[in-house]
């Protein structure tokens, strides 16, 4: 008996055949194969709250012959549907088979899409130094209620340097690896980020994505942390509920500046960035005020740098945070399901994608850091030929936000998040607020 990955069957392990270059996995057994049924707690949460769907039974392994899954089994292709309609996804992936791994889904690659060209990395350069020029200039001449349409295309351009910058760091936008460590420090500089502390720390992040306590970028709330004291909580209620489109001013301040986080190897280089940023800080801001005043530092470097931010916090919740997604710790921790089936990819309107050079689509990133940002279109299509049922995929939208902000808490090993309202509802007026203000839209 063959067993196919589909939509209607149960996933049967029967071997550990590894898929290659295939549009459909598939494994063989015999007729009393027993098929185990494993979807480690991914849709559970919230299954009881979707009209139609009966309550499921938490049961760890199931033995039975391949039958067509029932409608309402949390591994279903209808109920996948529904909860990606539910949190604002345009799908949500199968879970990957157990007896994958990460280099079989880099195997699927074509070798073109790690081709470092230069002609088009600095293209992306000229792109992103236009674009800035053109925001500045819109700064200067737009009346005071067309400045946040300024401030937004600013922002959002000075983004793109730091995609570049991120090239850089991962050895993918030249083959000259010094050009690549000068061109990406003077990227970071307009961003106060230094390059070096963040590109250690961003390499722990691709080894350990999702992974609790390792993984650099974001986690969940402890349930100890919150609980530890009332103004901590009432703090991390706002840095994760109303703010959190900022958040990452908050990890870039804690991570990025103390070079006791680094390793001794590290601290050179590490401090040379740091000089390199204050350097820029002590000659650039006072130049800025000397020219335009305060206010005009506020209207030309701190505005657009909060629009900045606002798009990396953005994109890094919007890559791997989700209700269904889950943090693992380290011996439960699967390097293919992490960075194929727990990353997500999505689409921004289009202006955006291209003054940010593509990091939206992410999920190829994540297979392989070393792919430049400009070949990640060619590399999602390559992966979704031959992974796309395993796939997550959503468009930017309120509904997304709103379910990343409001649900996607506080830790649970069996749930994967607890909300900041179901905790503590007396304190959560934030996220009640959320709640009720933000739109729906999908």
């Amino acid at each position: 008996m063959a067993c196919k990955i589909s939509d209607s069957m149960f996933l049967c392990l029967g071997t550990s055949q590894r898929p290659i270059r295939s549009q459909r996995i598939t494994t063989h057994s015999s007729p009393a194969t027993i098929c185990h049924l494993k979807w480690d707690n991914l849709l559970l949460k919230g299954i009881n709250h979707k009209k139609g769907l009966s309550p499921l039974r938490r049961t760890k392994v199931i033995q039975a012959v391949a039958v067509p899954a029932t409608a309402s089994s949390a591994d279903s292709a209808e109920y996948r549907k529904q909860l990606a309609e539910r949190y604002g996804f345009r799908q949500i992936g199968e879970p990957l088979p157990d007896n994958v791994t990460l280099k079989d889904v880099i195997d699927t690659l074509p070798k073109k899409v790690f081709e470092i060209d230069d002609v088009k990395a600095w293209t992306s350069v000229l792109i992103s130094a236009t674009s800035y020029a053109l925001g500045i200039y819109m700064i200067s001449k737009a009346p005071w209620c067309m400045l946040p349409l300024a401030w937004a295309w600013t922002g959002t351009a000075i983004t793109g340097f730091f995609v570049i910058g991120h090239d850089c760091a991962h050895k993918s936008f030249s083959k000259n690896k010094l050009l690549e460590d000068i061109v990406g420090t003077l990227a970071f500089l307009p961003l106060i980020y230094p390059y070096e502390p963040w590109r250690f720390k961003h390499d722990r992040h691709h080894a350990k994505t999702n992974m609790l306590s390792e993984d650099t970028a974001w986690h969940p709330v402890w349930a100890e942390e919150f609980e530890t004291s009332p103004f901590l909580r009432k703090a991390i209620i706002f840095g994760y509920g109303p703010f959190r489109p900022w958040m990452s001013i908050a990890h870039w301040l804690i991570w990025h500046f103390d070079v006791n986080k680094f390793r001794p190897n590290e601290v050179k280089r590490v401090k040379i960035s740091l000089a390199c940023v204050f350097a820029f800080m002590a000659i650039g801001w006072p130049l800025i005020i000397y020219k335009t005043g305060i206010m005009g530092w506020m209207k030309f470097w701190l505005m657009p740098w909060l629009g900045y931010h606002f798009w990396m916090s953005t994109f890094t919740m919007v890559h791997h945070t989700a209700p269904y997604i889950p943090f693992k710790s380290s011996d439960e921790w699967n390097a293919a399901r992490a960075q194929l089936n727990g990353t997500v990819h999505c689409d921004y309107p289009r202006w955006v994608e291209i003054l940010c050079h593509d990091i939206n689509v992410h999920i190829p990133h994540h297979i392989s850091s070393r792919i430049p940002s400009y070949n990640l279109r060619a590399a999602h299509m390559s992966i979704k030929e031959t992974w796309g049922p395993y796939l997550n995929e959503a468009k930017w939208n309120w509904r997304l936000m709103k379910t990343i902000m409001t649900v996607c808490h506080v830790y649970n090993k069996e749930q994967n998040y607890i909300a900041f309202d179901e905790l503590a509802p007396e304190e959560s007026s934030p996220i009640i607020f959320l709640k009720r203000v933000m739109p729906d839209y999908a």
